[in-house]
């Protein structure tokens, strides 16, 4: 969603919990669902658990749990309700939930999340791990999003991700679309 900034920060957190879980995940749970990489070339560098993956025809479509959310869901869909609930209008859905890691030397080069649904949803990212040399922009811009906090991003402003670091950045990050007006 175009929000008129390149990010904003939403609030602090306790993601603690969330992290150990997704770092205690094992590597095959990274490769479990490899439909982003594959059908997205600017995600060729990344692996993700996912929990909620909607189709690309979403709003006629489904949500569709996956994997993921039978590991993962007790943790991050309380931490993703309390953001969503002091920052965004009730009765909405989320329609993505994903951890996504960008490999240690991996890039996301820069692009505009083009479906109809990134232009309905706010793009929420709590990290999980970052480093000092992951250079995230957006617009042009860049931006330092720190574990312990919630951002959303927009993603219809070309954003990039370089991971120039010795470990693996994670984020967990949702896709929130408000109810219609």
């Amino acid at each position: 969603m175009d929000i008129g900034v390149e990010y904003k920060h939403l609030c602090t957190l306790d993601e603690a919990l969330l992290r150990e879980a997704i770092l205690a995940q094992p590597e095959l749970a990274w490769k479990e669902q490899p439909l982003r990489q594959q059908n997205y070339e600017v995600h060729r560098d990344t692996e993700s658990i996912v929990l909620l993956f909607c189709d690309e025809s979403w709003p006629e479509g489904e949500v569709y749990k996956e994997k993921g959310w039978d590991r993962l869901s007790d943790l991050a869909m309380p931490l993703a309700h309390d953001v969503l609930d002091k920052y965004y209008p009730p009765g909405g859905q989320i329609i993505r939930a994903i951890a996504a890691k960008l490999k240690s030397g991996g890039r996301i080069v820069p692009h505009r999340d083009t479906l109809p649904s990134f232009r309905m949803g706010h793009r929420i990212h709590i990290p999980i791990t970052t480093n000092s040399a992951v250079q995230f922009n957006i617009g042009g811009k860049p931006c330092r999003l720190e574990v312990g906090n919630a951002y959303e991003i927009n993603n219809q402003a070309r954003h990039s991700v370089m991971n120039l670091g010795k470990e693996d950045r994670i984020t967990f990050i949702f896709d929130y679309v408000p109810p219609q007006s």
